[in-house]
């Protein structure tokens, strides 16, 4: 079974890198200021995983630079996932809001739907 999810998984990252959306062509005061907004994120996701790759193209057709964790290879990562996020499942948005408390956004729909209304 483990040999079929491995090669699972480099499948969905071939296609994932052959089909790669194009980042949109900012102006370089626009992406200043969507890199601005965007310092306080955080996506806590696995490389392979069909839901974290929708959510990391969404990012990519953005144009957002959102600093991503490895909750599967970074214990450290996966350790602030499951105790200050609550559980330990992927796609995770990590949020620091304005007034210093801080959002977990599970769900990759969810992720992808907020991002656009704040960002579109």
């Amino acid at each position: 079974m483990s040999i079929i999810r491995w090669l699972l998984g480099k499948l969905i990252l071939f296609f994932d890198w052959l089909t790669q959306p194009k980042k949109p062509a900012h102006s370089p005061e626009r992406q200043a200021e969507l890199d601005e907004q965007t310092r306080g994120l955080a996506l806590y996701q696995y490389a392979a995983c069909p839901f974290c790759v929708k959510t990391r193209r969404a990012i990519r057709r953005l144009g957002l630079n959102i600093e991503l964790r490895d909750a599967k290879n970074n214990p450290e990562f996966r350790r602030e996932l499951e105790q200050q996020g609550g559980k330990q499942q992927v796609p995770c948005l990590r949020i620091e809001n304005g007034d210093g408390s801080v959002t977990w956004m599970y769900e990759s729909g969810d992720i992808i739907d907020w991002l656009q209304q704040r960002f579109s």
